[in-house]
């Protein structure tokens, strides 16, 4: 268990205020994300101004997800196996 301190702080993601216990070296990655959030439900609400705000907020975090997903992936080392598991296969047949 770690013995971080938290902060109470408050986030505005577009109507929604957040009052949060954040630990104290990740405050402002929390402030970041909201204003990431914020700025990216204003682009599709522009977008889709009859839009409800819940399905903006759909669109929002299936964009977040999929960067998520993106960034994990790109930090696989899977790939990187697989070729080198490839690499051996042919070095094998050669031999």
């Amino acid at each position: 268990m770690s013995d971080e301190r938290t902060l109470h702080i408050s986030l505005q993601l577009d109507a929604h205020k957040l009052a949060l216990n954040v630990p104290m070296s990740q405050e402002g990655i929390y402030r970041d994300a909201a204003k990431m959030l914020n700025r990216r439900y204003e682009f599709y609400l522009h977008r889709m101004p009859n839009a409800s705000a819940e399905k903006l907020w759909v669109y929002v975090a299936l964009e977040t997800a999929c960067a998520l997903k993106s960034d994990a992936r790109a930090k696989s080392i899977e790939p990187v196996v697989e070729q080198i598991d490839a690499l051996n296969q042919l070095i094998e047949q050669q031999l």
